[in-house]
């Protein structure tokens, strides 16, 4: 039992990357539960992470598991092929192989980010020396000797020490007693006296065997590599496929009928699906349970029979690696040999002959000890390994391979396991035999990381009073934390800029603070927001399962679910996502995030839910919750709005904004309300005021900017609207998704009501925007938009190829998305009557696209547009009245006046694509007379 101290000891011994990995658990879950321990890193190496397998500079010494299996997290595999991407390797995706001094950097740069997270919980030590003891001190805890002569006690022990090291047991006398026998490739300048022309053996033909090679191949060189089976390992496929899962059963058979049911599992798949790979990979997370199901007889059996085939199909190089081993192998200088080393002796020209036992003689300068590491602790030459087992501190594992553990914890020569010493990776060797890869490791340093802190983490005082969100909702999590917090979702709430900088300065003062990750995880899903989504919704899980209550819990299932939904489906329409966040709100109606997020009014997320109703029974059902709170009304009169119920939507505004005059929420209801209204002179001045004042800090300028523009277009004032558009909606103001839906938009509704003369510059929008997000949209709202830009564009094959994806995307963008590109095409080919009776057929559907109805209006415009180009006056007229009896527009009024004046219409030029490339020219002034305006 671990004596109390006011900071406990734990002392980690060997910082490679087993070191590393359970130094990163516990800086990070010591700081999330707020458990202060003094954290020692006892190695001799300069930089942690590394070890001898990733200190390599050799780029082609690569891993030999592609990028998306090395995280150091085992609930976030994508975490190091994001580093990679930060980290100037943007294009690499999860099948690649990284090199392994990268992944060196990768494991050095996580521990030195977990450790700055934890500053003021753990204070972290290196010590650059070795462990060279380790005996019980007097008062339960462990002392470690070290080899520069001092001492350290700790009240808990990591042996991280990595695999042990090989014996040469193999070897003949007369090879290990020559100089020209290299007996640890890996140690510094061992390999410096290798002449450029001198020939090598290698013993071993496994990964090290590999390595070795690509460093050795030299031309005039020849390298020799022989192992008893002369096997390679195999190469990992080049396009992998899915695991494919083992029948179940298997940890209950003997051996033989173990090798039986394998078999034909590895036969199916390679008859299924053309590669046996994905059936190995399957069985990857049962080996452990195969492996410890079987007897010691069996085991040995396992080692003496199938343990070399096994290897070779189970460590596998990655692609690249096994092609240069080919060309290597096909230009004769790398020669691969089957035997065993009976004898070496020295030849007259200072090398060695090399003698197998089958007769065969290999005349080389040198020979290389490349069979890799040992099986046994006690053989290891390692004194602090010799010395516990030598104490019975420590007991061999089975068949003598590794040591015994207890789900990490040593078990003694007692067969009890009650100290706090932990080890794991290679020394479970024995125990789980798959246990010296990083999925495998990164899994125990977690688990040896809970064990640790287990002891020391102070039980939650249920009757301790938590700070409240300004809804009065508690948070778990203490007073520092909860103000940043507050603060950040004030600005959510709000719809103002910076919530991701309070946020994470919540998460920054309590790393443990659930709701602190997951409002971050939410606003880069949901928003775009600058944030590792995927870090932050894990930190999530890992905190609110440690210190969370049940709406803290629930709230975090929302996020991973709508996260995980738009992830699996692809869409951006997250159903279970919308399901689940439903049912939160029906049980916590106050949590204002959580509302926000479901209606949030500008954002293009919210629920899935596309006509409104739904929106609109959320915010009525839970509005007893807030009491007539003006955040709660600011959505109100939004929704009041869209349902066409302008007076009250106005009232309901101009009621929050009274309380809050930076309410984003109540801002975008009321500027709607101003243009269904026509009002627009009244509308653009006080919303122009208010973007200069209140809305510095707003989030979404632009489209607050653009709801000006579409007061300057309906007071048909050419001049302001281009003044408007280069001071607030040119790209250099606006990118991505914004400058598509609301700078895009505006020039083709500018364009097509004439109050923009000249080249359109929509090209710039486009350039700012992905490609992917315009000809391959995840919703139908931005898919309208993207077809709306193209068209300003006349980019005809551009409109081909969106209508093609969204014919096999979603139902909406199929049904709705699809004839709108049909109709925009006949638009830029000048083909009106069949324009507008697409368009006018459209009207009724939509809806169902999203948005607001001010954003769905582009296609009533275009409808417009193609009328008066088609010549259907009448039609156009009906179309003009009908709009004028809804609300007053000079501009409407301006065409109507120009639609009863044919004989000005006839000198009117083309459509859009009879521009340049990047939009239509100036009309003659003829046409400018007649449809400008």
């Amino acid at each position: 039992m671990v004596t109390a101290h006011p900071r406990s000891t734990v002392a980690v011994v060997g910082a490679g990357a087993a070191g590393a990995l359970v130094a990163v658990q516990l800086c990070e879950a010591a700081a999330r539960r707020r458990t202060p321990i003094d954290l020692l890193l006892i190695d001799p190496a300069a930089e942690a992470g590394r070890g001898t397998a990733y200190a390599t500079e050799v780029p082609e010494h690569r891993l030999n598991v592609p990028v998306g299996g090395m995280s150091c997290y085992p609930d976030d595999p994508g975490h190091f092929l994001r580093w990679l991407c930060r980290h100037g390797e943007s294009a690499v995706d999860a099948t690649d192989f990284a090199s392994r001094y990268r992944f060196g950097s990768y494991l050095a740069d996580t521990l030195g980010r977990a450790i700055i997270t934890a500053h003021g919980t753990v204070a972290v030590r290196r010590l650059r020396t070795r462990a060279t003891r380790c005996t019980e001190a007097p008062d339960g805890r462990v002392t470690l000797a070290l080899a520069d002569g001092g001492a350290v006690t700790a009240d808990s022990v990591v042996l991280a020490t990595g695999p042990a090291a090989g014996g040469a047991g193999w070897a003949p006398a007369g090879l290990t007693a020559s100089e020209r026998f290299v007996g640890r490739p890996w140690a510094p300048g061992a390999l410096d006296a290798v002449g450029e022309r001198d020939d090598v053996l290698l013993v071993g033909t496994g990964l090290t065997a590999v390595d070795l090679a690509l460093v050795l191949d030299r031309p005039g060189r020849t390298v020799h590599a022989v192992s008893r089976s002369g096997l390679l390992p195999r190469p990992h496929a080049v396009a992998p496929l899915p695991p494919v899962p083992p029948p179940p059963g298997l940890e209950d058979l003997p051996l033989n009928r173990l090798r039986t049911a394998l078999r034909r599992h590895f036969a199916a798949c390679l008859r299924d699906h053309g590669d046996w790979r994905p059936a190995l990979d399957g069985l990857r997370p049962r080996i452990a349970g195969l492996w410890q199901g079987l007897g010691d007889d069996e085991r040995a059996e396992f080692l003496g029979r199938d343990a070399t085939r096994w290897n070779v199909h189970r460590h596998r190089m990655a692609p690249a690696t096994a092609e240069t081993v080919a060309r290597l192998r096909s230009a004769r200088r790398l020669r691969v040999h089957a035997g065993r080393i009976a004898s070496a002796t020295p030849t007259a020209e200072g090398g060695l002959a090399v003698g197998l036992a089958d007769g065969r003689e290999l005349r080389v300068e040198w020979v290389v000890d490349c069979t890799g590491p040992g099986l046994r602790a006690e053989g290891a030459g390692d004194p602090l390994w010799s010395g516990l087992l030598a104490d019975g501190l420590a007991a061999p594992g089975p068949l003598g391979i590794g040591v015994a553990t207890d789900a990490g914890r040593l078990v003694d020569v007692r067969g009890r396991a009650g100290r706090q010493l932990y080890t794991l990776g290679s020394p479970r060797r024995g125990e789980l035999w798959e246990t010296t890869a990083i999925p495998e490791i990164r899994a125990q340093a977690k688990e040896v990381a809970e064990a640790v802190l287990a002891p020391l983490t102070p039980a939650h005082r249920a009757t301790r009073r938590r700070p409240t969100d300004q809804f009065s909702l508690p948070l778990s999590t203490h007073a520092a934390a909860a103000s940043s917090f507050r603060s950040g979702l004030a600005r959510v709430v709000t719809v103002r800029a910076k919530a991701v900088e309070a946020f994470a300065r919540a998460t920054e003062l309590d790393p443990g603070f659930a709701l602190g990750h997951a409002a971050l995880a939410l606003l880069g899903h949901e928003s775009g927001a600058d944030v590792d989504v995927a870090r932050e919704l894990a930190d999530a899980q890992r905190s609110v399962r440690e210190r969370g209550d049940e709406r803290e819990r629930s709230f975090v299932d929302v996020v991973t679910r709508r996260v995980a939904s738009h992830t699996a489906t692809g869409t951006g329409v997250d159903r279970d996502g919308d399901t689940a966040l439903i049912d939160h709100l029906d049980r916590y109606p106050g949590d204002a995030f959580a509302l926000s997020i479901a209606v949030p009014t500008i954002a293009f997320a919210g629920v899935g839910d596309l006509d409104g109703t739904l929106a609109q029974r959320l915010v009525e059902r839970t509005a007893p919750a807030y009491d007539g709170h003006w955040f709660h009304t600011s959505l109100l009169a939004f929704l009041r709005q869209e349902q066409g119920r302008i007076d009250e939507a106005g009232a309901l505004a101009r009621v929050a904004l009274a309380a809050e005059p930076a309410s984003g929420h109540a801002v975008h209801a009321l500027a709607h309300v101003h243009y269904e209204s026509g009002d627009h002179r009244v509308g653009r001045d006080w919303l122009d005021g208010w973007i200069g004042g209140q809305g510095r800090g707003a989030v979404h300028r632009a489209h607050f900017s653009w709801h000006v523009a579409l007061h300057e277009l309906a007071l048909d004032d050419a001049a302001a609207v281009r003044r408007r558009w280069h001071s607030q909606l040119a790209p250099r103001q606006v990118t991505g998704v914004r400058a598509l839906v609301d700078s895009g938009s505006l020039l083709w509704r500018a364009h097509m009501s004439r109050n923009w003369t000249g080249r359109v510059p929509v090209d710039g929008v486009l350039d700012a925007v992905c490609r992917d997000l315009v000809e391959r949209p995840a919703t139908a709202f931005t898919a309208l938009h993207g077809a709306v830009a193209l068209t300003a564009a006349g980019d005809l094959p551009a409109l081909r190829r969106l209508r093609t994806h969204a014919a096999g995307a979603d139902a909406v963008q199929r049904e709705v998305v699809v004839p709108l590109c049909r109709a925009l095409e006949a638009v830029l080919e000048e083909r009106w009557t069949a324009a507008a009776r697409e368009l006018r057929d459209l009207l009724p559907s939509l809806r169902r696209v999203g948005g607001s109805a001010a954003q769905r209006e582009v296609v009533e415009e275009t409808l417009l547009y193609a009328l008066v180009q088609g010549g259907q006056s009448d039609t156009a007229r009906g179309l003009l009245e009908e709009r004028l009896d809804r609300r007053e527009s000079p501009l409407d009024r301006r065409r109507l006046v120009d639609l009863d004046e044919p004989a000005r219409v006839a000198g009117r030029a083309g459509g859009p694509g009879s521009g340049t490339a990047g939009g239509p020219e100036a009309p003659d002034r003829a046409e400018l007379a007649v449809v400008r305006g």
